[in-house]
């Protein structure tokens, strides 16, 4: 049975949803931010909180957990500024219980979702795992906190982990049964289609000078569909003894600006944006694009999804929750 933490998520649902094709998987989420309609009825639900050494040493006694994989993070990047104990608290302190009862009941398998938030604000225009880390904000150094951590875990208990970094997740699962459901939004995409639904007056581009092709920033964004593909690659790959410890970045290896985004969800909606261009937000870099091709060398996944694609999906889920 694998063990899914934060798996009422976002990107933790549609894991889930692909992973009970071929496994028994269990969830424990706390709900702070997920959903319990997000998870798929066919895995056992747990409501808690890594953080409760009480419930961990329930799940880990009652069924038998082969691997963990770990969604139950706070992601917020402005408000871990504003309460980096909320982050350093929940991200690693918490992530320790979790970690220390794995290694109590000898589950040696682990998935960290982690971020290119670790790679601060890089001086390279597409980012490969060996391009420094360097994280600006408490998101991103709580979870290469984590990222240090395992690599410490796993000289001295033997634990087997795969950390996944990725970039902007995107999209929703294309049976339109889950999707994105932030609040507060902060992503790019739903940000825009809730603006095409009605829901907000404008929507704003920051910065239009930048060095790129139209002067907006450019992201990587990747539909969480690709990113549930791998996770379970790796996941398997750790079953199947074929990786002891290695880091990957996903992402689409393009990059989109934020102009093309909006041109995009404008031609898949057939409605117009009003959008108004402002300053540059302090710490935006121009362009953020990840190399994966190490994951494709070694485990063979690549990004199948592009950019109308993911909002064509996303659209579908948005216009059919609208809030």
């Amino acid at each position: 049975m694998i063990l899914v933490v934060g798996g009422a998520g976002y990107i933790g649902s549609h894991l889930v949803k692909e992973l009970i094709k071929t496994k028994e998987v269990v969830v424990l989420d706390n709900l702070s931010t997920g959903f319990r309609s997000l998870v798929d009825n066919k895995a056992l639900f747990v409501e808690g909180d890594i953080g409760n050494v009480e419930v961990l040493n329930r799940i880990f006694t009652e069924y038998k957990i082969e691997a963990v994989m770990h969604f139950a993070a706070n992601s917020l990047v402005g408000e871990s500024v504003k309460n980096p104990y909320k982050y350093y608290q929940n991200n690693v302190s918490s992530t320790l219980n979790l970690l220390n009862t794995m290694i109590r009941y000898n589950v040696t398998n682990f998935i960290f979702s982690s971020t290119a938030a670790t790679y601060g604000i890089p001086d390279v225009d597409i980012i490969d795992e060996s391009t420094s880390t360097n994280p600006i904000n408490p998101y991103g150094k709580s979870k290469l906190m984590v990222e240090e951590i395992l690599e410490d875990f796993s000289n001295a208990y033997s634990l087997n982990y795969v950390i996944l970094r990725y970039f902007n997740a995107a999209g929703a699962h294309n049976s339109g049964d889950i999707g994105e459901n932030h609040n507060p939004e902060t992503h790019l995409i739903p940000i825009i289609l809730r603006h095409l639904l009605g829901e907000t007056e404008s929507i704003s581009v920051f910065g239009t000078d930048y060095n790129t092709e139209d002067g907006s920033c450019i992201r990587d964004y990747i539909h969480v569909t690709d990113l549930s593909s791998a996770h379970i690659l790796a996941l398997n790959a750790l079953l199947d003894k074929k990786v002891e410890r290695s880091t990957y970045n996903l992402g689409n290896g393009l990059g989109y600006s934020v102009k093309e985004v909006i041109k995009t969800c404008e031609n898949v909606t057939k409605r117009k944006a009003n959008v108004i261009e402002t300053e540059r937000r302090l710490g935006d870099p121009a362009r953020l694009v990840a190399s994966s091709t190490k994951i494709f060398d070694e485990l063979g996944w690549k990004a199948r999804y592009d950019l109308e694609s993911i909002i064509t999906s996303a659209w579908k889920w948005h216009s059919q929750n609208k809030l």
